[in-house]
């Protein structure tokens, strides 16, 4: 699964090897938080499982953690999404000749 994280970007205009690096850089740091919050919620359940006094204080902290996180993940996303449509937006920009590319075909633009 590693090497296919862009093989739905074929029938897209061309994205330069920069763009698709700051991806991938966003998408690995999202993934590890996403298995710091498996590990997280793991601590969480145990600690709630074993009823001690002193396990369900330290759920406080590592729910605040875990909020964090989410909060984290939610901006990486938001600024992904920012990311691709600027790069979209260059894309088509970059075509002046007022023909749409798609997936190697052109067609043209309605009036």
């Amino acid at each position: 699964m590693e090497g296919d994280t862009f093989s739905g970007l074929g029938n897209m205009p061309q994205l330069d090897g920069k763009i698709l690096q700051t991806f991938q850089k966003s998408f690995v740091q999202v993934q590890t938080i996403l298995d710091q919050n498996r590990l997280l919620i793991n601590e969480i359940n145990q600690n709630h499982e074993s009823k001690i006094p002193d396990n369900l204080s330290r759920n406080v902290g590592l729910i605040k953690e875990l909020n964090n996180n989410i909060s984290r993940v939610v901006h990486l996303y938001a600024d992904l999404s920012s990311s691709f449509t600027k790069s979209m937006d260059a894309s088509s920009e970059g075509d002046s000749s007022g023909v749409l590319k798609s997936g190697g075909h052109k067609r043209l633009r309605p009036s």
